[in-house]
């Protein structure tokens, strides 16, 4: 039997029914506590955390706050499609490694990068555009899409 891997040739991780469950629970309530976890899906709660700690070791998931940026005082937010000449690799972490970029994909399409960005204001975006963003290396040009409003955002998807 083969590993499974992912369109991009990753492989995909092995995960079982009771990590699946647990992440499932995590989804729901990052904050719930691995004894509740562990009631829920049939184990103690060493062993939900031992196996928190191995998801997280392994990449798999992580567990975070989520915030409304703009209720912190980032009131622009923005995605920026980036078409690149060369490896668009390289680019990509060069915006990766940027403090206000939070989401960078490879893409094909009409866009070669998207990348997320969050400012403090529009002023702070055309800065990051024209000092940071388009002087890079590879970058033949840029779209801004500015969010007007964040209609939807979750990350409860579950596992397969």
């Amino acid at each position: 039997m083969s590993t499974p891997r992912a369109t991009n040739g990753q492989k995909a991780a092995t995960i079982d029914d009771v990590s699946k469950a647990i992440i499932e629970q995590l989804q729901v309530d990052g904050r719930k506590s691995y004894a509740e976890i562990g009631k829920a899906v049939g184990l103690s709660e060493a062993a939900v955390r031992q196996r928190v700690q191995k998801l997280t070791e392994s990449g798999v998931m992580q567990i975070v706050a989520v915030t409304d940026p703009m209720q912190l005082g980032f009131y622009r937010q923005a995605m920026i499609g980036v078409r690149c000449t060369g490896d668009t690799r390289a680019v990509a972490d060069k915006l990766a490694a940027m403090p206000d970029v939070d989401y960078v994909v490879l893409t094909a399409g009409t866009f070669d990068i998207l990348a997320e960005v969050v400012c403090e204001n529009d002023l702070d975006l055309i800065t990051m555009l024209n000092s940071e963003i388009r002087t890079l290396e590879g970058v033949l040009s840029t779209e801004t899409f500015v969010y007007l409003k964040l209609h939807k955002q979750f990350y409860n998807w579950g596992t397969r």
